[in-house]
């Protein structure tokens, strides 16, 4: 992915591209919404399952929104060896501006879990300065 943020956790490797969503957003009610693409490649040499998600989703003014939940779009994928699991979703912010991190839970065949980074990526207006919050 070009203009990618990304991290690799125990042969994991997570890219996030975002993208602002101007057709969608509406500035002059406070409401901003990115798009953003992942892919998580398994790098190992086992199948991992992607069970539980958690974002970190910080505003341009500093509040901070947690998010938990099963999956990733109703799906627990099962990402084996070489292989990439894609998706996309989104976020909606009441400022310009923001940054995303967070965490994926995998469990490996024999039930054993370790969680995998999620690379903070900054939410920032297409012609604004490009910089994590």
């Amino acid at each position: 992915m070009s203009g990618s943020y990304s991290a690799i956790t125990e042969g994991i490797e997570v890219s996030v591209e975002p993208f602002y969503m101007d057709d969608e957003s509406s500035p002059e009610n406070s409401e901003f919404i990115w798009a953003y693409m992942v892919e998580i490649h398994n790098g190992g040499n086992e199948p991992v399952q992607l069970k539980t998600r958690y974002w970190q989703i910080r505003d341009g003014l500093g509040r901070l929104e947690e998010v938990r939940g099963d999956g990733v779009v109703g799906e627990q994928p099962v990402i084996e060896p070489g292989e990439t699991y894609e998706y996309s979703s989104h976020c909606r912010l009441t400022t310009d501006s923001g940054i995303m991190a967070g965490s994926y839970s995998m469990e490996r065949p024999e039930g054993s879990q370790f969680e995998v980074a999620i690379p903070a990526f900054s939410l920032d207006l297409p012609d604004a300065v490009h910089s994590l919050n």
